[in-house]
Parts: C-alpha cells; sequence; structure tokens
C-alpha cells in the first residue's frame, strides 16, 4: 500500500491499460470515451470526510469534475489527460489519501462495526496483504484477480464476483471460514473450512497454483477437487458446504448497525456525482459532526459518526443535492455503465435510457430484481446476470432476458421505440402481476418469451 502511485514519466497511458483485463489506475491510466480514467481503492476501505473533499477538489481541477463509485465500491476519477495525471497524483499525495495496491483484498464496508457480523474481517485481511508482500519472489497476478474475506452482517459482499472467498460461519468450536473458489457467494466453488491460521496459508497455496498457470490466470481456470483433497488432508473430508445467502442490505437509507450507532447510507445517482455536489454534502456532513467515510459496493457512500438527528439532517441535504437517500428509490435498482461520451465502446446514453425507465416503467423497480442498462456487450457495470438487461446496439437497443449483455438478445427496438418499449415491459407487469407478486416473480412467471414481444 501506498500513498500514491505516479504515472509514467512520458505522461502517456501505458498500454496495459488499455486491454479489457486491465486496472485503471493512477500508474495505469485507462483511455475512455472521456479521457483517462483512475480506478482507486482506499487502502483502509475508509476515508475522512477531508481527504474525500481533497479528491472531490482534484477530481474538478484535473478531470472533468465527475467521481464515480463502482459495483465493487471502489472511487473512479474520469476526464484526465495524459498531462493531469500526474498532477492528480500530487493532489492524492498531499491530502494524505493511502490508496492501495496490488492484489484486491476487498472486506465489507461496516467491517468492525457491523453488529450482525459474525467477526470482523478486516484483521485476517490485513494479514493476508502482510503475508503476499513478504513473499520472495512475488506471485505475478492476474490485474483483476479479486479476494473477499467476509465475516457475515447485514452488509455482505455475497452479491460481488470473486475469484477467492473467505467467508465466515459459525462453528462448534467459535468462527471458521469457508473457502470457496470463483462466482458469486451463492455460485463458488466451497473447498474447504479453515480457520484464521489455516486461512492465509491455504490462499497462499492458491494464488501460488494461479501464478503457476500464468499472469492472466483466473479462479475459473482452477479444478477445485485437487484443491479440497490437498486443504483437507488425512484429517477431514474436503468441505462442500452450501452458504444461504440473504440479499445484501442496500446503501441508500438509514441504517441502525448496533445499539445507538446509525450509519448514513447515500447512494450516487447511478454511480456518479459531480464535484460540486459531493463537495457540498461533505461539508454540511463535516459540520454535523461526521467523522468517517467508506465507499460501499451499490455506487454509495456509508457516513458514520452521526447521531439519529444529525443523519436526518445530512440525509436530507443529500437529496437535495440529487443522491439516492432511500432503499425505496427506483434508481437503486438500475446498474450503468458510463455510456456514450464517456466511453468509446459505448452504443447507448446509458444515464438518459436509466431517467426514462424511472418515468415509464416505474413496475419493474420494485427492488426484486436488477436492470442493467450496458452501452456495449462488455458489461462492464454487471458482469453477473441480470433478469433484464438493455444493451446498446447499432440499430438501436438490445434486450436480454436472464442473462449477461453477452449473450444473445431475445428482443430489439429502434431508437425511436425505446421509451414506448419500456412502457410496454412496465405494463406488462402491472397488468399482470397478481396480488402481493413481485415484479421478478411475475416475469419468472411470464417467461421469456411474453416479456420479448412485449419490448418488441
Amino acid at each position: 500500500m501506498t500513498s500514491c502511485a505516479m504515472p509514467r514519466s512520458d505522461g502517456a497511458a501505458p498500454d496495459a491499460a488499455m486491454r479489457r483485463g486491465a486496472c485503471p489506475s493512477l500508474s495505469k491510466p485507462m483511455q475512455t470515451g472521456d479521457g483517462l480514467l483512475v480506478r482507486l481503492r482506499p487502502a483502509t476501505g475508509s476515508m475522512a470526510l477531508g481527504e474525500l473533499r481533497a479528491l472531490a477538489a482534484a477530481a474538478e481541477r484535473f478531470g472533468n469534475g465527475i467521481l464515480e463509485v463502482t459495483a465493487r465500491g471502489n472511487l473512479q476519477v474520469r476526464g484526465l489527460t495524459a498531462a493531469t495525471v500526474a498532477g492528480l497524483a500530487s493532489a492524492i499525495g498531499e491530502a494524505g489519501i493511502a490508496i492501495a495496491e496490488g492484489v484486491a483484498i476487498e472486506t465489507p464496508p461496516l467491517a468492525g462495526v457491523d453488529a450482525d457480523e459474525i467477526v470482523d474481517p478486516r484483521p485476517l485481511a490485513r494479514a493476508l496483504r502482510e503475508a503476499i508482500a513478504a513473499l520472495d519472489p512475488p506471485f505475478t497476478l492476474a490485474p483483476k484477480l479479486s479476494i473477499i474475506i467476509d465475516g457475515g452482517g447485514r452488509v455482505h459482499l455475497d452479491d460481488i464476483v470473486a475469484d477467492l472467498r473467505l467467508k465466515a460461519v459459525k462453528a462448534d468450536d467459535g468462527v471458521a471460514w469457508l473457502l470457496s473458489l470463483g462466482g458469486t457467494a451463492r455460485t463458488a466453488r466451497s473447498v474447504a473450512l479453515l480457520d484464521a491460521r489455516e486461512s492465509i496459508h491455504s490462499l497462499l497455496a492458491v494464488l501460488g497454483r494461479l501464478a503457476a498457470i500464468g499472469d492472466n490466470a483466473r479462479a475459473r481456470d482452477l479444478d477445485a477437487e485437487p484443491i479440497r483433497n490437498e486443504l483437507a488432508g488425512e484429517e477431514r473430508p474436503p468441505a462442500r458446504p452450501t452458504l444461504e445467502t440473504e440479499p445484501a442490505t442496500p446503501v441508500a437509507g438509514m441504517h441502525v448497525v448496533a445499539d445507538g450507532v446509525t450509519v448514513l447510507g447515500v447512494g450516487f445517482a447511478f454511480a456518479q456525482a459531480d464535484a460540486a455536489s459531493l463537495t457540498a454534502f461533505l461539508r454540511k456532513a463535516e459540520e454535523l459532526g461526521a467523522t468517517e467515510i467508506r465507499p460501499a459496493p451499490g455506487h454509495g457512500l456509508f457516513v458514520l459518526g452521526l447521531d439519529r438527528e444529525e443523519a436526518v439532517t445530512a440525509q436530507r441535504h443529500a437529496s437535495s443535492l440529487g443522491f439516492r437517500i432511500a432503499p425505496d428509490d427506483p434508481r437503486n435498482h438500475i446498474a450503468t455503465c458510463a455510456g456514450t461520451g464517456a466511453c468509446a465502446s459505448a452504443l447507448m446514453e446509458t444515464k438518459v435510457v436509466a431517467r426514462l425507465m424511472v418515468e415509464a416503467a416505474p413496475e419493474l423497480l420494485d427492488g426484486s430484481m436488477s436492470v442493467h442498462l450496458s452501452g456495449c456487450p462488455k458489461g462492464c457495470a454487471r458482469p453477473s446476470s441480470s433478469e433484464l438487461t438493455l444493451v446498446g446496439a447499432p440499430s438501436g437497443y438490445a434486450l436480454v432476458v436472464n442473462g449477461t449483455a453477452s449473450v444473445a438478445p431475445s428482443a430489439y427496438t429502434d431508437a425511436n421505440g425505446i421509451k414506448t418499449a419500456l412502457a410496454h415491459l412496465g405494463a406488462l407487469v402491472r397488468q399482470n402481476k397478481d396480488a402481493g407478486e413481485s415484479a421478478r416473480s411475475c416475469l419468472t412467471r411470464l417467461g421469456a418469451a411474453r416479456i420479448a414481444a412485449a419490448f418488441e
């Protein structure tokens, strides 16, 4: 970990950052439709309000003033140029913002304060980072490889895809860690139940297998069976448990995480915020006594340090600035990429279509499912499957039912017909939903053919 990483001395974006499999960083910014993009992971998962205000000011000075929180809870600064990336890096260093580098090791955003978690996962995450940093020679691993260490709780990471996952589970003698490979918590391949001491050694062993395959190897390239047998040893059978996963608590809203402890969740509208609005909100929250900001999966921020009354005041201010503040906000359930203008690959103005959907088809956004709006088939905003995915196409818009943006679409409409197509989908749910039935359940019952016919 380090406070910042400087870009190449010639100011150019390295070629590696242009690849689909690369991660944009201060040292390797990525070229997009609105300039260079830098992605930042706070080293501790937390920031002081002044640090985030400094980052917003730097984004306005050196970029286009747009900040994003990604689906994984990382921060992104857009609209940079080869000449301004170094200025951003210097501003980050001057503000004392510690940025994580190396393998992405992720913990839930409310780790350590969520009273529902089985155990605080942060000490284990720190130990793993130190163990990886101490490797000599170091492993060369895929740029996008990620590890989740999740202690449970209401704000968990079960729906986030990871290469390796340690999930705390209750055991007869205390706490055990379930190690699994690939996918979400529901789809991952379980390999072993471990104690904390064993977990570090076992993770390093699996990372060693990946490094031996090559620097682009991911969990999908591993055979789980020999890993199960190796980690189980002679004293116990290989673990094959499955986790019962519950939906994660949405970011937006007021969260009582322990007796007398309130956390305010604020979501960015369609994953983006302008620097001026973010700065105004942070100043108000700081005036009210907020002490800490934690970026969160779901394109938002958790604000810590406020009592209930102060949090309500800050929440009202956030709403006036256009942020998402409530769990029933329909915008919570739409995943969008940057779209045309911001991405050279995009063929859809995703933010415009998202607003159209809120207006024309609110019936789809009851919280029972996620709708994915993707500017192209890469599906950057949501790599996993969605009940409904709308993809930008040369001739208009393609609809995928129960799939990712990359699979064959079920229906098309042209650019002039998108508002009508969305309205038809909303009407399909409104006219066919039984009492108490969710939009997801209704569409599942109606089937892909009915959905495609309504869209077209």
